[in-house]
């Protein structure tokens, strides 16, 4: 069976449909978290950070983007990604590159916000 012919197909009982903007959040966080974890190693190199705090800092920012898009099931955490959002910005100080890729995931995290307001006006099929 191709995917498009189960795209119509009723969901069994108890499993609702899967939400396409907790999708989208959750690859926005992820891409995030590849990028911040690519910060680590310029951090060291380029901008003579220490090892210890460009892993803690970073690493750590990177594991919370990974748990942040398993935990998008519940209503606190897309308010709580936000505010991981202005974190990654912040390490802009560390990585001044990180100020720009901060901002535009920041812009792709509000886009996927606008997006996901946008589906769930549209009427069910």
């Amino acid at each position: 069976m191709t995917g498009d012919a189960a795209e119509g197909a009723p969901q069994p009982a108890g499993r609702k449909a899967p939400n396409p903007v907790r999708r989208l959040y959750a690859t926005v966080l992820a891409c995030e978290a590849i990028v911040i974890a690519l910060a680590i190693p310029v951090a060291i190199s380029v901008m003579d950070v220490s090892g210890a705090t460009a892993g803690l800092v970073c690493g750590g920012l990177a594991v919370l983007c990974l748990l942040m898009a398993g935990l998008l099931r519940f209503s606190w955490s897309f308010a709580a990604g936000t505010v991981l959002q202005v974190a990654i910005i912040a390490t802009g100080f560390m990585v001044p590159a990180m100020f720009f890729l901060g901002v535009l995931f920041g812009a792709l995290w509000g886009t996927a916000f606008w997006m996901g307001r946008k589906v769930e006006r549209l009427p069910a099929r």
